[in-house]
């Protein structure tokens, strides 16, 4: 069972920073992947960034690749979303999943058996 609390999310302006905090427990190597999703409003919920436990590089979705950056501490058990440059549009509900079946695809949405409750993140003008 992975237990998943994400944290941190708030109204920020845009070309602001912000750091989203994801604490997991149970999560281990058999879990595969573990990431951000985020759900805009009147959207489908979207892949923003996961990783692999069995090595690889991090996977972005197109829109925030070079401004958001994930990264995980094995010491605090948490997975951080670092999201810089932040525009109007990346106003969403972030969401941390954790664990897909092996072999299938880390970067959607319904693979996944864990989720967090979610943090909201606001981006005005």
């Amino acid at each position: 069972q992975v237990h998943l609390v994400e944290s941190g999310g708030t109204s920020v302006q845009a070309g602001g920073s912000l750091r989203l905090s994801c604490k997991y427990s149970g999560y281990t190597y058999e879990s595969n992947c573990i990431g951000w999703f985020r759900q805009r409003p009147g959207k489908e919920r979207e892949m923003v960034a996961v990783l692999y436990t069995r090595g690889g590089s991090p996977d972005y979705a197109a829109p925030v690749k070079g401004r958001f950056a994930i990264s995980q501490d094995y010491a605090k058990t948490t997975v951080d979303l670092q999201m810089n440059n932040l525009r109007p549009e990346d106003t969403a509900m972030y969401y941390c999943a954790a664990e897909v079946r092996y072999g299938t695809s880390c970067r959607v949405d319904y693979e996944y058996h864990y989720w967090g409750q979610g943090t909201q993140v606001t981006v005005s003008l």
